[in-house]
């Protein structure tokens, strides 16, 4: 589903109803510091461009908040258990 106020960004799951938005976030792209690597070769352009990931991160959060949803931003690490207990609570708080 495409992000209110910014239709090129999209939701990864998205519960409507009680808006309540999910983003399972790699850890290569979006800067895990459990498990995040950065590349050796062109440092600065690699810097440059997790930072601007991490800004849009930021923005899209912003937006949908804006608009009244809740966003939940898991890693792809996290347990899915523990992650699904974590959605279905908001959903749950939400509804």
């Amino acid at each position: 589903m495409p992000v209110p106020g910014n239709l090129r960004r999209r939701i990864d799951i998205a519960f409507t109803r009680v808006k309540v938005a999910v983003f399972v976030d790699g850890c290569f792209w979006h800067g895990c510091q459990l498990h995040g690597t950065r590349p050796v070769t062109n440092r600065e352009w690699w810097d440059w461009k997790f930072a601007k990931i991490q800004a849009r991160d930021a923005d899209t959060n912003r937006l949908l908040e804006h608009e009244g949803w809740s966003v939940i931003r898991v890693w792809e690490h996290d347990n899915p258990i523990e992650a699904a207990r974590q959605i279905a609570s908001a959903v749950r708080m939400d509804s």
